[in-house]
C-alpha cells in the first residue's frame, strides 16, 4: 500500500485537505452534499373499515360512499398517485366517521329507549297488581 494514500498519481484513496477557503487556487476543495432521504409511507385507504361499515350498519348508504372511496384510494395508490390516494383516503376516512358515529348513537338511543320502556312496564305491572287490594 502506498504511503501518501495514492493509487498511482490520478486516484487519490483518501479525501484532499481543505487549505483556504473555496474557490481559491492552490488548495484542494472538497464537494460537500446533503442526501435527505425522505420514507413517505403510502396514504392509507380505510378499506377493512369501510367494508365493516358498507356490510353492518351502512347508515344513509355512508357505508357505500365510503367503501366507492376507499377503493378509488387503493386504485391511485396503486397506479402511483400518492396525492390523489390521499385525498380519497381521507373522504373515505370523514365517511366512515360519520357512519360510525351515526350507529353508534343509534345503537345508544335503541339501548336507552329499552331500559326505559322495560322500566315503565315493570312499573305498570307493579301498580296495577300490588295496588288493588
Amino acid at each position: 500500500m502506498n504511503p501518501e494514500g495514492h493509487l498511482g498519481d490520478n486516484f487519490p484513496l483518501q479525501a484532499g485537505r481543505h487549505d483556504g477557503f473555496p474557490g481559491q487556487a492552490g488548495g484542494h476543495t472538497r464537494v460537500q452534499y446533503t442526501a435527505v432521504n425522505i420514507s413517505t409511507e403510502p396514504p392509507q385507504d380505510y378499506i377493512i373499515w369501510s367494508l365493516c361499515n358498507f356490510v353492518y350498519t351502512n347508515p344513509f348508504c355512508l357505508g357505500l360512499a365510503a367503501l366507492i372511496y376507499s377503493i378509488k384510494a387503493r386504485d391511485r395508490k396503486m397506479v402511483g398517485d400518492l396525492q390523489g390516494a390521499q385525498h380519497y383516503g381521507k373522504t373515505a376516512r370523514c365517511l366512515n366517521i360519520w357512519a360510525t358515529v351515526l350507529i353508534a348513537t343509534a345503537v345508544l338511543i335503541s339501548i336507552i329507549t329499552v331500559i326505559i320502556i322495560a322500566v315503565q312496564v315493570q312499573q305498570a305491572y307493579h301498580y296495577r297488581y300490588n295496588y288493588r287490594w
